[in-house]
């Protein structure tokens, strides 16, 4: 694989800043997460890492060099944070667990599959347009959904904020799953928090994004979004990359000044991530978990059947 990457956070004008954002590969395949921890509950970094810390070890655990099933990966990892910020929440005796929003994706060969809950977002831009974006878990986006609010009550509604789904709640979350998307060199893949995505008007993210490489472009989107938000800015949070091919064959041409991530010599067993590790998670109960993620997962299956 080749990939030129770029990730970048700011504070913006809140005390703490509860986005986390982060990626990981092997030879043959790639993770791309973001989180933003939810400001109305205690401790929303701490789910954020938490968040970014399971799922990157999972990955780290099954991707050999790729992940067998993304789509099943990422369900089941989302559900194994969630877990893991349970776990901490008790072990630390909280009254309530901390929240977060997920975003992530693993591309390999050739192919993105993503996963969501809440309302940080994966945009996917060919050929200076938006393909495919997740859709918010918002009470506003099920507004526009019915017709009942236009798509600009995006930005001004009074319950835009107001999220149905995540990791960390009470309920289980659901965990929104795309279809396989065949990658193209020249392709664009960015995960924003709603401090980036909320504040810019969409046409004028699509128009920067494609307008350079991904280093060059991503930093003057968090640079206006933080102009424009001004005093009462959000966190501002972005991870991009440019696609360039499955292999050396296919990659395409390279701007000057764009750094290439080149896959094709590390051994399938190697693994580089830019996500830091916590706390050491007990593998056992990790595995439990999933065990028992998977199996609720086919009973509910067998229900809609």
């Amino acid at each position: 694989m080749q990939f030129s990457v770029y990730q970048e956070s700011h504070i913006g004008a809140r005390k703490v800043n509860q986005d986390r954002m982060g990626y990981s590969y092997t030879r043959d395949a790639l993770l791309l997460v973001l989180a933003d921890g939810m400001g109305g509950h205690l401790r929303g970094e701490v789910a954020a890492s938490i968040a970014l810390q399971t799922i990157s070890s999972l990955f780290q655990q099954q991707a050999n060099p790729y992940v067998k099933g993304p789509e099943r990966f990422l369900e089941e990892a989302c559900h194994a944070a969630h877990a893991e910020i349970h776990r901490y929440a008790v072990a630390h005796a909280m009254p309530e667990a901390p929240r977060t929003t997920i975003v992530a994706c693993v591309i390999q060969h050739n192919t993105a599959t993503w996963a969501h809950c809440g309302d940080s977002r994966l945009y996917w831009l060919r050929g200076g347009r938006i393909v495919a974006r997740t859709r918010d878990h918002s009470h506003v986006e099920h507004l526009i959904e019915r017709g009942k609010v236009p798509p600009e009550a995006r930005l001004t509604h009074p319950d835009r904020n107001k999220l149905y789904n995540c990791l960390g709640a009470t309920a289980a979350p659901k965990v929104e799953l795309s279809g396989r998307a065949s990658l193209q060199p020249g392709d664009v893949m960015l995960l924003c928090s709603d401090g980036l995505w909320a504040t810019l008007p969409e046409a004028s993210l699509v128009a920067t994004l494609c307008g350079g490489t991904v280093a060059e472009a991503l930093p003057v989107l968090l640079r206006d979004a933080l102009r424009l938000g001004g005093a009462t800015s959000d966190n501002v949070t972005g991870l991009a990359i440019g696609w360039q091919g499955g292999d050396a064959a296919d990659a395409a041409p390279t701007a000057a000044g764009s750094t290439v991530i080149c896959t094709e010599t590390l051994a399938g067993d190697l693994h580089s991530s830019t996500i830091a590790p916590g706390d050491p998670f007990d593998e056992a109960e990790i595995e439990k978990a999933i065990a028992e993620i998977r199996g609720a997962i086919e009973r509910s299956s067998q229900l809609l059947k």
